[in-house]
């Protein structure tokens, strides 16, 4: 084994469907410089991008609201309230969220601002996903919204109160860590 902390011994394809699960075996070197037999799974789907457009002027933000089946399964009953994502389909970040937010939302964005560039389940899921922010008016509005019905989706857009929305944070009503880390950077950043 080399000085890498882990050697690839095999690479198994358990689905290729929606997206692609595999299992690895893998020889892991511990911090004491032991070797061990490690198997796990990744599933991987693609890389993203989620933005959080906001009115400064009246304190406002606009949001989604979709059922997701993996929330519904684990006992949210509940359609999700998020913040506007979508995956990159081969576009780069802004393309994508440009994309997606007069897809969903039914805005065009002028500037966005990225924020973050995270891996958000870095357990399993190989997804790292881009976070933008961006400034958007009434004057913004280029159509209905929605989502694309090709694609599944049947999005309600939200405009709301940041306020509003980070108390419905503290009552449970928005429980996507995506939304929670957007609104809590613009509160933070008092935007």
């Amino acid at each position: 084994m080399t000085d890498a902390p882990i050697l690839i011994r095999s690479v198994e394809i358990l689905s290729d469907d929606w997206a692609i699960l595999k299992k690895f075996t893998f020889d892991y070197r511990r911090r004491d410089g032991s070797l061990e037999r490690q198997v796990r799974q990744t599933y991987d789907r693609g890389h993203g991008a989620v933005i959080l457009p906001y009115d400064p002027g009246r304190g406002t933000v606009l949001l989604v609201r979709q059922f997701r089946l993996p929330a519904y399964v684990s006992g949210h009953s509940e359609p999700l309230i998020e913040a506007c994502a979508g995956l990159l389909d081969k576009d780069n970040p802004e393309t994508c969220i440009r994309r997606e937010a007069e897809e969903e939302l039914g805005y065009r964005l002028r500037e966005t601002e990225p924020v973050f560039h995270v891996f958000m389940s870095p357990g399993s899921v190989t997804e790292r996903l881009m976070f933008f922010i961006a400034r958007y008016s009434p004057e913004d509005r280029v159509g209905e919204g929605g989502g694309d019905r090709h694609e599944g989706e049947d999005i309600e857009v939200l405009e709301m109160a940041l306020d509003e929305a980070l108390a419905m944070v503290d009552q449970g009503r928005i429980v996507d860590g995506k939304t929670i880390m957007l609104l809590q950077h613009l509160k933070l950043k008092g935007l």
